[in-house]
């Protein structure tokens, strides 16, 4: 395996930032996972600090483990110089739309990321090759890439049930990016996610099962109008998935999401990794 095989990814929440190097023919991380406070306000400035910032402490911590004889790191990633730790391609995602590296959209960070060239400015940030996803996409890529429906052939829509809801929907292994669905019309609400979210049980006090009838309405009717093959729920509610699946109403099968909080991380190295190289992840399921 070569060092086109293992990338960074690093998932931008509106909290916090999580990062780590994975080998993509397993999605596995070879580094620990480096975690630190979204800064206040989540301005432009300040995240692209904050991602350069852990992108150099993920690289130390390969270059450390390779000198140090660590076969699994030197094993995998096949890095043997600085310069091939340094030229590793980094993925980052952003909590909303991306088209083209410019933000569309933002959710939990400043707004003054709508119109900013995502892009230009984290490449400059992480002084690499780097790819900006929207974080669901991410997620959903990683799920369908290593999850419980790996391999599987056809239309999976991923539903990632938080403060909001996020959707990625990946067809025979293509994502359809930017396909969000968390703020469609239903049953009266302008954006369903402020009665559908994860987010409703703390701020309404309602219980798991009363939120679980909202969420099952709310797959049925993407069921409907999309006609996925099958569901992938994620999120921090997805923990809790034997109390609430399968769902009444929905006819295809809806599995828990396997990768939970790495899932953004594992996703943005996988897109970084085939947005330099469409080969890079041949060996991953």
């Amino acid at each position: 395996m070569g060092v086109q095989h293992v990338a960074i990814g690093i998932d931008v929440g509106g909290t916090g930032i999580k990062g780590a190097a994975i080998d993509l023919a397993t999605g596995e991380r070879i580094t620990s996972r480096h975690k630190v406070a979204t800064p206040v306000g989540g301005v432009p400035a300040d995240i692209a600090r904050e991602v350069g910032a852990m992108t150099d402490a993920i690289r130390v911590e390969i270059a450390d483990r390779v000198a140090a004889g660590d076969a699994k790191v030197a094993g995998v990633a096949g890095i043997a110089t600085a310069a091939e730790v340094a030229a590793l391609p980094v993925g980052v995602t952003l909590p909303g739309v991306v088209r083209n590296g410019v933000m569309r959209t933002a959710a939990n960070i400043d707004l003054s990321w709508i119109g900013t060239d995502a892009h230009a400015l984290l490449a400059a940030a992480v002084a690499a090759p780097c790819t900006v996803v929207n974080d669901a996409d991410a997620a959903g890529v990683a799920e369908v890439a290593y999850g419980e429906v790996s391999g599987l052939p056809g239309v999976t829509l991923v539903l990632t049930f938080g403060t909001g809801i996020g959707s990625a929907l990946v067809a025979d292994g293509v994502l359809v990016p930017n396909f969000e669905l968390g703020h469609l019309e239903l049953d009266g609400f302008t954006s369903i996610e402020h009665h559908t979210s994860a987010k409703v049980i703390e701020r309404e006090g309602i219980t798991l099962a009363e939120w679980a009838g909202r969420a099952a309405r709310y797959v049925a009717y993407l069921e409907k109008v999309i006609n996925p093959d099958r569901f992938v729920i994620g999120g921090s509610i997805s923990k809790a998935s034997d109390e609430y699946l399968p769902f009444a109403g929905v006819a295809v099968p809806v599995s828990p999401a396997r990768l939970r909080n790495n899932a953004g991380i594992i996703g943005a190295a996988r897109l970084a990794a085939e947005a330099l190289d469409p080969d890079s992840a041949n060996s991953a399921p």
